[in-house]
């Protein structure tokens, strides 16, 4: 128990979190702390390049292996699975019309990247090393958690008329999932990093490892008043039972992806770090991708849940909880 406060406690005075919080409070306080629109995209790609590049570098050492193909396979079966239970407790814990349920599933059975790599770093803090090629299965996490809620949101429908509308969507869909920002670099940076190998990683090092925590840090601070502003604007649309499916749905999908990771025998750092994909929700890819496939569902209810609720409370106490449970399980 004590290994686990300590761990809680070195993960919310790690200056990254730190960061966070000062932006979360300040903006609730009423500061309009803000970056520039394109300030925060380009911190955003970095980040996912770093982590994209380091990530094919460790594979490139590892060498390509069933244990690679083992973890994407259950990449993509968390990812299809998570969104049908996300959907089924929001049946019971919340008065959403079905599209709502099936907008907000997508974003739980998907992933947060930058979460992902806030995860990576107290890991390294711990002392605990995780297989590099998660990378890649952060990345074809993405699509199948939209593909379900689409299902899902138009399974009751009847119609033709319905039904061609949801077909026309479809053709544009798969581009705008494919060809997502973070999709592109985060998959373009793992290929070129295990193209590259170590020696690309030593060229471009002072690059992508010096600078990678500041850069964390300035990124999480905008990253906290963005979900300051959604709880101040949102919060009218969060009934308790919305609050509480935010609070507990990250645990329901790291106790699945804790399971998927010991089956396929991924180290303790491993399992922590699939846990906490399981466990994350996405505000970036899903939102802007479910603009052309759903828009009649509610960013008021699907930002505010992911980004202002799920994501606050994975960064600072979820994160150190999915360490321990995995040092747990895994030994």
């Amino acid at each position: 128990m004590q290994d686990v406060l300590a761990l809680a406690s070195a993960n919310l005075l790690s200056p990254a979190v730190l960061f966070f919080a000062l932006g979360f409070l300040g903006t609730i306080a009423g500061s309009h702390l803000t970056l520039p629109e394109a300030v925060a995209k380009t911190l955003s790609i970095y980040l996912m390049l770093a982590i994209g590049f380091k990530g094919g570098v460790a594979v490139n050492e590892h060498g390509l292996g069933v244990d690679i193909v083992l973890a994407l396979v259950a990449g993509i079966v968390l990812s299809a699975l998570i969104p049908l239970v996300a959907f089924g407790l929001l049946t019971v814990m919340a008065r959403l019309d079905r599209v709502d349920r099936a907008a907000v599933a997508a974003h739980y059975g998907s992933i947060s990247i930058v979460t992902f790599v806030a995860a990576s770093e107290a890991l390294r803090l711990a002392g605990l090393s995780f297989e590099g090629y998660l990378v890649a299965v952060a990345a074809v996490m993405e699509t199948p958690a939209i593909l379900v809620a689409l299902y899902l949101a138009h399974a009751g429908r009847s119609g033709s008329g319905s039904a061609s509308k949801a077909g026309g969507r479809q053709e544009g869909l798969m581009t705008e999932v494919m060809l997502n920002s973070s999709v592109v670099v985060l998959v373009g940076s793992f290929v070129i990093g295990f193209l590259a190998g170590p020696k690309g990683l030593a060229d471009i090092g002072p690059f992508i490892v010096d600078p990678f925590k500041g850069v964390l840090c300035l990124f999480l601070l905008d990253m906290g008043a963005v979900a300051g502003r959604g709880i101040r604007s949102g919060w009218k649309h969060m009934s308790p039972g919305l609050v509480l499916f935010g609070l507990l749905m990250p645990y329901v999908g790291a106790v699945f992806a804790m399971a998927a990771g010991l089956a396929i025998g991924l180290s303790t750092g491993g399992v922590a770090l699939l846990m906490v994909l399981g466990a994350s929700a996405s505000y970036i890819a899903v939102p802007a991708a479910l603009r052309l496939a759903l828009p009649e569902a509610r960013p008021s209810i699907y930002l505010t849940l992911s980004l202002g609720i799920t994501f606050p409370m994975n960064l600072t106490i979820g994160i150190p909880a999915y360490i321990a449970l995995a040092q747990m399980a895994a030994g």
